[in-house]
């Protein structure tokens, strides 16, 4: 039986939640027995998890580095994610996705996945190649994102785009060099923000995909923010663009 193995007290604890059966045990510190981890024993153990005391050897082995937290749990593969266009049919109000091109760090992804889900993303969505797909360490850095946002890897992102298109779904992409900036975009319909990697940026075909290319200003030294910090400042606009929207009074 294949297994995956995500460790940390959210990651865990979010699957604990959300598809107990899946996990198949939970192996703990023993040497731990602070409020924070009886808190976590009494939930693993009400969701039927079979607990293993292990040492800290053991642990940082089977999670593959140092920084499990005391806690790795062994589980069954999630069922694969439906596709983008059944998510986009059962979304709530104006569809809104993250299109990632070109991230490959794992740490990236996991706080991307996490602010998508703090923003109500409805899916993240990411080429088959030229970025990483989930693994545990995407699974601890998104603190339980990774198991409540749909992450789509596609064969070809640029397809995809225009069939989020084809929907009526506004592309947005991100560059640095672009003439509008964030702020100048009316954000409060359907909209698929696309950023890319650090650096790179977005692919060429990417770019030519996009609807309108934003940039976000910079009043500072630096030139560019971290892929997942400039995520969650497009999320929280297009989120802000939204609450305004439909607050606003009705005209007279």
């Amino acid at each position: 039986m294949t297994r995956h193995v995500l460790f940390g007290f959210h990651a865990v604890t979010v699957r604990l939640k959300t598809a107990p059966d899946s996990v198949v045990e939970v192996h703990l510190d023993a040497q731990r027995r602070d409020a924070r981890m009886r808190g976590f024993v009494e939930r693993a153990i009400g969701a039927g998890a079979k607990v293993v005391d292990s040492d800290d050897a053991r642990l940082s082995k089977l999670a593959g580095n140092e920084r499990h937290q005391g806690v790795v749990a062994l589980v069954k593969p999630l069922p694969a994610r439906h596709s983008l266009d059944d998510i986009l049919d059962d979304a709530e109000g104006p569809p809104l996705v993250l299109a990632l091109d070109g991230v490959t760090d794992p740490h990236n992804l996991g706080a991307c996945l996490r602010v998508a889900d703090g923003a109500g993303a409805h899916a993240v969505v990411a080429p088959k190649d030229h970025a990483v797909g989930l693994n545990a360490t995407v699974a601890k850095v998104a603190s339980g994102a990774a198991e409540t946002v749909p992450y789509l890897m596609v064969t070809n992102l640029a397809r995809a785009l225009n069939e989020l298109k084809e929907r009526a779904v506004t592309v947005v992409g991100t560059s640095d060099d672009a003439e509008r900036t964030l702020y100048d975009v009316d954000l409060s319909g359907p909209v698929a923000l696309v950023l890319g990697a650090e650096g790179k940026g977005l692919r060429q075909l990417t770019r030519n995909t996009c609807d309108v290319l934003v940039r976000i200003p910079m009043a500072g030294a630096v030139e560019s923010l971290n892929v997942s910090v400039a995520a969650g400042v497009c999320l929280y606009e297009v989120l802000r663009q939204r609450r305004a929207s439909s607050t606003a009074a009705p005209p007279a």
